[in-house]
């Protein structure tokens, strides 16, 4: 009897201990992650099939997910992988399980990081597709090479697709990034078309540059007028741009080769397939006065001692350009223009050497004076005024024609927020913080369109 009791112990298997799994996926691009059925959900579901077949081995599926979509294997900066390390540091799971290694990691380095924080806290690694066994060193073995054979696969599509954008942008291709002002991207892809109405707006921002002659003076100006820079939606959706032009990336935007029709690539430039927007003239006065601005200097910088010809007066023995600078005496500045070839080389190469600031000015502005008398002038200045004038009426249409366009997309979401909103509860909290901001953005635009109307009647 007591011998068959041991039959039957030895015949009685013990329940195994529950292993609890993670799955991890990743896809290096964003590309068709919107279907119903895409790359990470094949992976999950060859690794759910995995988890199921080791059952009896008490293996158990978490059912968090781990969704590394748009991101690269050669580093570890993925949300959903820091996610995972810290509950494996918290000892909430016992196994990874991917579909891949090089899901996990394209770096040697960075995997063998991951393996030290995976032995410090007794949790297995599991790849469905590729066996091996990590507690033998044949097993270390495969696990490195297969890790080589990644990392040299990444090295070389990384290689291939810089060749390719190297070889695109020397034939004036855009190879994606960020549409600037002035540009759509083409409908299919690969190229950049002009919008006309932004266009209009981008020479008006560059002229507007040359009469301010400063930055900040011109950023101000722009945010008066309620300009930004390109707003545009992602393929997924996404709203961006539209921020409030800045000192930087007012410069930005004026030391942009992509307005003159041209691609600059590693310190060349190449013709460009799109249209310039900005003519060479302009584009070349533009860059001259930032040149002589410096890209933080401006007007109020120059004309702080109260030098009204400073960059505008020139010596005409020697053909150079007359400083301003000043001498105190006791409490008082005596302010003098002098020539900076003489200031160079010495005083007795120029016979004018240096003029008094206050009577040279004083005599500029007598003349201006007797100028503006001329019947001809005031006739010519008439002219040029009614000229600006039919411009900036041409601005405030073009300003009504993209708030216009601009409230037909805000009206558009909002009326799929509020059919979405009467169909589903999910996510209803969300859709209604976005319905407010959309009515904000709304009465912002209808603001603004009744102002341009407004200047446009006066």
């Amino acid at each position: 009897m007591r011998h068959g009791s041991k039959r039957a112990r030895r015949g009685t298997r013990q329940p195994a201990q529950e292993i609890r799994c993670a799955i991890y996926c990743r896809v290096s691009t964003t590309e068709r992650l919107d279907t119903d059925f895409n790359s990470l959900d094949a992976q999950r579901e060859a690794a759910e099939a995995y988890i199921e077949s080791q059952k009896s081995e008490g293996w158990v599926c978490l059912p968090e997910r781990y969704d590394d979509g748009g991101y690269s294997g050669g580093n570890m900066e993925r949300p959903a992988l820091v996610r995972l390390l810290d509950f494996v540091k918290a000892g909430n799971i016992d196994c990874i399980v991917v579909y891949k290694v090089d899901r996990l990691s394209r770096s040697i380095r960075d995997f063998s990081k991951i393996v030290e924080i995976l032995e410090d806290h007794n949790v297995s690694f599991v790849s469905v597709t590729q066996h091996f066994n990590t507690t033998n060193s044949m097993g270390r073995l495969t696990l490195n090479i297969l890790l080589s054979f990644a990392q040299f696969e990444r090295e070389m599509i990384s290689e291939r697709t810089r060749d390719k954008m190297s070889a695109a942008r020397r034939k004036g291709k855009w190879v994606g990034g960020r549409p600037v002002l002035g540009y759509d991207v083409h409908p299919d892809g690969g190229r950049l078309i002009v919008n006309q109405d932004e266009a209009m707006r981008v020479r008006r921002i560059f002229e507007l540059y040359l009469e301010y002659e400063s930055l900040i003076s011109t950023a101000q100006e722009l945010s008066r007028r309620g300009w930004t820079t390109k707003q545009w939606v992602t393929k997924r959706g996404k709203e961006c741009g539209g921020s409030s032009f800045t000192k930087t990336n007012l410069h930005h935007h004026l030391t942009n080769f992509t307005y003159v029709g041209k691609v600059f690539y590693q310190n060349e430039l190449y013709d460009g397939e799109h249209d310039p927007i900005i003519e060479a003239d302009l584009w070349k006065k533009v860059q001259d006065v930032l040149r002589r601005n410096g890209r933080n200097g401006g007007k109020l910088v120059r004309n702080r001692y109260g030098a009204l010809l400073k960059g505008l007066l020139y010596c005409v023995p020697c053909g150079t350009a007359m400083i301003h600078t000043f001498t105190p005496k006791g409490k008082k500045q005596y302010r003098y223009y002098v020539c900076s070839h003489a200031q160079k080389m010495g005083w007795d190469s120029c016979p004018t050497k240096s003029l008094p600031a206050g009577e040279i000015e004083a005599f500029v502005v007598d003349r201006i004076r007797c100028i503006g008398k001329d019947p001809a002038i005031i006739a010519e200045t008439l002219k040029q005024a009614r000229s600006q004038t039919e411009r900036r009426i041409a601005e405030l249409e073009n300003d009504r024609r993209l708030l216009d366009r601009e409230l037909k997309q805000y009206n558009t979401e909002v009326n799929k927020l509020v059919k979405s909103m009467g169909q589903k509860t999910d996510g209803e909290s969300v859709a209604t913080a976005r319905l407010a901001d959309l009515q904000e953005r709304i009465r912002d635009a209808k603001l603004r369109s009744s102002t341009r109307l407004s200047m446009r009647v006066s």
